[in-house]
């Protein structure tokens, strides 16, 4: 069985997330969403909401794929998040160059860390290239409008969040 890993903080999930996740389908047999606790970049959404969020949006890809579809948090190293869940491939969306370089990166302290878990690089679709999730809590923050960005739940989600 093909396991990949999709980490990130996904705060809040964005359409352009759920693209990568719905492509990834094609490429494994059980998809792991790691959902990254990551204390440090200070998250909107809490862990539980970030988790639901995710559960709520894959189930209909699952639903279509035929693939399983888990959110897992973690805290750990990437690399041991990916042991633990039993993938083989982590798959990483790219957006811009700017990602590639970051990216890039990462690959090389992953393989040195373990070199038999692959990572594959999606890129975004070009409709969602501009997508950020900082972006769009910026712009839901100043009321702007994210329906272009996220999907309605996620929408709605913020604008409660910044209701307060």
């Amino acid at each position: 069985m093909r396991v990949g890993l999709y980490p990130g903080t996904f705060d809040p999930v964005t359409l352009g997330h759920l693209d990568i996740i719905r492509r990834a389908t094609a490429l494994v047999d059980r998809l792991v969403i790691g959902v990254a606790i990551n204390r440090d970049k200070g998250p909107l959404f809490s862990l539980d909401e970030r988790v639901a969020m995710i559960e709520a949006e894959c189930a209909s890809i699952a639903s279509t794929s035929g693939i399983e579809i888990v959110a897992h948090p973690f805290e750990n190293l990437l690399i041991d998040c990916a042991k633990d869940v039993g993938a083989s491939i982590i798959i990483r969306g790219l957006r811009a160059v700017a990602d590639f370089e970051y990216e890039y990166q990462m690959v090389g302290m992953n393989r040195a860390l373990d070199d038999s878990i692959e990572t594959v690089f999606l890129m975004a679709d070009a409709e969602h290239q501009a997508i950020a999730s900082k972006l769009v809590k910026e712009i839901a923050r100043l009321g702007g409008d994210v329906s272009r960005f996220v999907p309605g739940d996620v929408k709605a989600a913020l604008s409660e969040r910044f209701a307060k």
